[in-house]
């Protein structure tokens, strides 16, 4: 993309002659691999600075690279001291990531014995005015990819949705659509239907070197046609009848990809479990 790449070389060329910066780095979607990337993906600059408080304090320098409509700022005390954060969406569409650290504390991240999350995911040098990054560790990308469960991780899982099911059932029954929500798409789909999916996807593929990306980006791209179309069906409007129907089709997603699942890992499935679970789900619904 033309404007984001004009606004990264506007960045660099401020950062190469401005005496207070000593480092510069781009990192996150853009410079990995593994990771979609398209006309919104935003730049995350890593800023080094000899001292980085004048530039928390003051943001005038933002303005630099176009005209700001919003932005967030972190101070240190949300990242245990390492750096602040400044987030800016600009005027022209374009989102900025400035991670602001001090030299002294880009150096201590640097001697890390395992690579900080954000580095692993893939990190290039653009200003290095110092050597800071001669002792910086390749990335391996490890902390993206989808790891195989332990037995007790996936018991735990499948016990946990099943219990979870009940409370969606109970709200749907009252008819309290708000807490129904915020079970099903918090709960059951985020913390139980997204990592499930990704071991299926990731076990189908021999655990090698497999990613889907942020909160099940690339699903569509490794899933059949006909396993797409089934999780679409866990997603619902307002209606009550209809958030039914996606809480029978979160059911039977998760029975079969984690039956496929047991037999692979050879772990075992409570299906008593989710029978008694099943038949308290449907005995709820037809309460009058």
């Amino acid at each position: 993309m033309k404007i984001r790449e004009e606004k990264l070389e506007h960045i660099i060329h401020w950062a190469e002659n401005n005496p207070d910066i000593r480092a510069v780095l781009l990192t996150s979607s853009l410079v990995n691999p593994y990771a979609p990337v398209d006309n919104f993906s935003d730049l995350d600059v890593e800023l080094v600075f000899q001292s980085r408080k004048a530039y928390e304090e003051n943001n005038e320098w933002i303005k630099l690279f176009g005209e700001p409509i919003s932005m967030i700022e972190e101070d240190d005390t949300a990242f245990d001291g390492k750096h602040a954060m400044k987030m800016v969406l600009y005027r022209d569409h374009i989102k900025v990531d400035f991670k602001l650290y001090q030299v002294s504390e880009f150096c201590e991240e640097v001697k890390e014995e395992i690579l900080p999350e954000d580095w692993d995911l893939g990190y290039k040098v653009l200003v290095d005015k110092d050597g800071l990054t001669k002792n910086l560790k390749a990335p391996t990308y490890q902390t993206i990819m989808i790891h195989q469960p332990t037995e007790k991780e996936f018991k735990q899982l499948l016990n946990d949705f099943w219990w979870d099911t009940t409370y969606v059932a109970k709200c749907l029954k009252r008819g309290d659509i708000f807490y129904a929500k915020f079970i099903s798409e918090n709960i059951l789909r985020s913390d139980y239907l997204v990592p499930l999916i990704e071991w299926y996807i990731a076990s189908s593929h021999n655990w090698n070197n497999i990613t889907t990306n942020k909160h099940g980006r690339l699903f569509k791209k490794y899933l059949s046609a006909e396993l797409w179309s089934r999780v679409e069906a866990t997603f619902s409007g307002s209606d009550i009848e209809g958030n039914w129907a996606a809480l029978f089709a979160f059911a039977d997603l998760v029975h079969d990809f984690g039956t496929a699942l047991s037999e692979k890992l050879n772990f075992q499935y409570p299906l008593q479990h989710e029978t008694d679970i099943r038949n308290y789900l449907t005995e709820v619904k037809v309460l009058p």
